[in-house]
């Protein structure tokens, strides 16, 4: 078992990713603290994983939810080994359309929420010699149109995790990213049903965006996220993975 007695916080884990990364951790011998909004979908979760899970709901929104969560982490498992900061709020918009609280309610979650969590398990974390992972998105380098304030979001947390990395170093705390493309996940279904697209959409994707025939799924994340989480990544740090079906930066695709 690759996290064998490890404690792991993931954030927005009561479904998509988050649920996947939490589901591998315990799989992989860690007890998990499972974050998220939602009642129902967190306690069937739990029950499901039993023992070495437990759940805390808090709107990452609120600045003092940092601390709430990092408590809870402590009380329920008495330490913290890492950190997966997932939750994110995802809101689509364009130049014309955002305005300043669509820009900070997104800004909030996404980035000033996984800054204060770093800094309130900072403690914990340098005891345990333990590693923090950002969940961002490819989206990161440019972003679609209609994700600004998202884009603009996930590039601020990739900063966020070359910066920590470098910082926190001397106190041998890891500091590692997932720039995550395309998933299947539950909320993107139905967000593409809504925009218009057909039941079966996910069968239609052209293989532009989707060269092997269909997208990633959350549990392909989750098995990356472990390696990161786990001694095998053993003291690297500042490293940004790119986790999509083609080359993220500098791709070119033929025109026909």
């Amino acid at each position: 078992m690759r996290l064998k007695d490890k404690v792991i916080i993931v954030t927005g884990a009561t479904a998509g990713i988050g649920r996947a990364i939490a589901e591998r951790c315990v799989a992989e011998g860690a007890r998990v603290l499972v974050h998220g909004l939602d009642r129902p979908q967190g306690e069937a979760l739990v029950a499901r994983l039993g023992p070495a899970a437990a759940l805390h709901l808090a709107d990452l929104a609120d600045p003092a939810s940092a601390e709430a969560v990092v408590a809870a982490a402590l009380a329920a498992f008495g330490r913290i080994d890492g950190l997966v900061n997932n939750a994110a709020v995802v809101v689509r918009n364009n130049l014309r359309t955002t305005s300043a609280a669509h820009f900070d309610a997104v800004m909030a979650v996404n980035v000033r929420a996984p800054l204060l969590l770093i800094q309130a398990a900072l403690p914990a974390l340098v005891r345990t010699r333990g590693a923090v992972l950002n969940i961002g998105s490819i989206n990161a380098y440019s972003g679609e149109p209609e994700l600004l304030d998202y884009s603009l979001s996930k590039g601020a947390l990739l900063t966020l995790s070359r910066n920590l990395a470098n910082a926190l170093a001397p106190e041998q705390v890891r500091v590692n990213h997932l720039n995550v493309g395309w998933v299947l996940t539950e909320r993107e279904y139905a967000l593409q049903v809504r925009l218009g697209q057909p039941a079966d959409w996910p069968e239609r994707v052209p293989p532009v965006f989707a060269p092997s025939g269909r997208l990633l799924k959350p549990e392909e994340i989750a098995a990356a996220a472990i390696y990161w989480l786990s001694d095998e990544s053993g003291p690297v740090s500042g490293s940004v993975v790119e986790l999509e079906q083609f080359p993220v930066i500098g791709r070119n695709p033929v025109k026909s």
